[in-house]
């Protein structure tokens, strides 16, 4: 319904009402599955079902919810009703994948620094580093805000099949960190450009075989594998589904009524 400060502050106003009753202290717990939770005298439903979808993002394409300016976001390539948001961003220029969802607890822990989970890129630079320059990269590189945390990269073979214009090299990069325009800042920093930049793996999720602007769901391995990387200890959604269409709205029983 809101934000959880702004339903906190619903309830010290005495909006929020459970089975009747004016509830006003933060922290009380509630039942959704057999409590009636409402607002101003409205009841509010449950949760929304999650959904998490993989597209392989296309250059030119916003990596936002809306653009105050009209250009194409990525949302205009998926037609699904209801609220979605990228997790993490890809730059205009930037493609390959990115995960959309409408959980926004997991969003929190894959694009939180905190967590420093993996990013994988294939990235086209001018030039040939030398052997040098990828050392550089891989310790850190010293940007405005301060040296990037060290990187693994490598350079691609040729027998992985990208087309390699004259004058460039492809180097995979993997990250733990996602500060803007990073790998752009960093290749520009040591003298190689960027060229192409297409991020090919999110944790435990590949891009695969989805072609520019394809998108599918996640499957229940994935998300699975998904939810131990990001969320260790809860349980899959595979085993809510095995404990039935109402444990799989909630991972437990009862909640701090400021989360609905």
């Amino acid at each position: 319904m809101a934000s959880r400060r702004a339903c906190e502050e619903l309830i010290r106003q005495g909006r929020v009402q459970v089975n009747g009753q004016m509830v006003t202290e933060l922290g009380t717990k509630v039942d959704p599955n057999r409590d009636e939770i409402s607002v101003d005298g409205t009841p509010i439903s449950g949760p929304a079902k999650k959904v998490y979808l993989l597209l392989n993002k296309p250059p030119g394409y916003i990596s936002t919810v809306h653009d105050p300016w009209g250009r194409p976001t990525v949302l205009d390539l998926i037609p699904h009703r209801g609220r979605l948001y990228p997790v993490g961003r890809l730059d205009a220029e930037s493609e390959g994948l990115l995960l959309l969802t409408n959980d926004g607890e997991l969003t929190h822990r894959l694009t939180h620094p905190r967590y420093g989970h993996e990013k994988e890129y294939l990235v086209l630079v001018k030039g040939h580093p030398t052997e040098a320059v990828l050392s550089r990269l891989r310790r850190g590189v010293n940007l405005e805000e301060g040296r990037t945390a060290p990187a693994e990269v490598s350079r691609v073979s040729r027998k992985e099949g990208l087309e390699i214009p004259p004058d460039t090299t492809w180097l995979r990069m993997v990250l733990h960190e996602g500060r803007k325009r990073q790998i752009r800042r960093m290749c520009a920093a040591v003298g190689h450009p960027v060229r192409r930049l297409i991020r090919v793996r999110l944790g435990p999720l590949r891009l695969g075989a989805l072609k520019p602007g394809q998108w599918r769901p996640l499957t229940e391995r994935e998300l699975d594998e998904l939810t131990a990387l990001a969320l260790p200890g809860a349980r899959s959604p595979q085993a809510k589904r095995q404990q039935g269409a109402g444990s799989a709205l909630h991972s437990r029983s009862s909640r701090p009524i400021a989360r609905f």
